[in-house]
């Protein structure tokens, strides 16, 4: 379990920008805090309410320097599309062969829909060290993070 001053699991992944280009982790810490945004599923009700309230507080997180990501286990063409119908700025990883939901232990299932391996709700900052500065994860899938929280949390592993 990635807990709160551990190393964030480094990873490479495909990265939905409008374009589907191979992400790694360690290889965007230089920059500054990096904000992963673990959702279930593009194109639902919260999700998309999540997405969408990052879009719109998306300045916060740029003046400390941070990155916000989005991550699900949703393919990189399903996310670009997502991206492109609500006008997100920001790139989406597609944990597709869910090793990112695994590495940091936030894999659950929908059972009664015959639903397995996607992502809880969850956020992690990263520092430009590559450690863990803010974790928050929700059983309940339809529970938001506290954005002004996440946003403090970037801020402070800016500093």
């Amino acid at each position: 379990m990635v807990e709160v001053g551990d190393a964030a699991p480094d990873f490479t992944a495909p990265l939905a920008n409008g374009d589907v280009e191979e992400f790694t982790l360690s290889e965007n810490l230089d920059d500054g805090p990096v904000v992963l945004a673990f959702f279930p599923g593009a194109f639902t009700g919260v999700c998309t309410t999540e997405m969408c309230t990052f879009q719109s507080d998306l300045g916060q997180f740029e003046e400390v320097g941070a990155t916000v990501y989005g991550v699900s286990v949703d393919a990189p063409f399903s996310l670009n599309e997502f991206r492109d119908q609500e006008d997100l700025d920001f790139g989406l990883i597609s944990d597709s062969n869910k090793e990112l939901i695994d590495d940091y232990d936030v894999e659950m299932d929908f059972a009664d829909m015959g639903y397995y391996g996607v992502a809880k709700r969850a956020v992690f900052v990263v520092d430009a060290d590559g450690e863990v500065s803010y974790k928050w994860v929700s059983d309940d899938p339809g529970v938001e993070p506290d954005y002004d929280e996440v946003a403090d949390a970037a801020a402070e592993a800016a500093e």
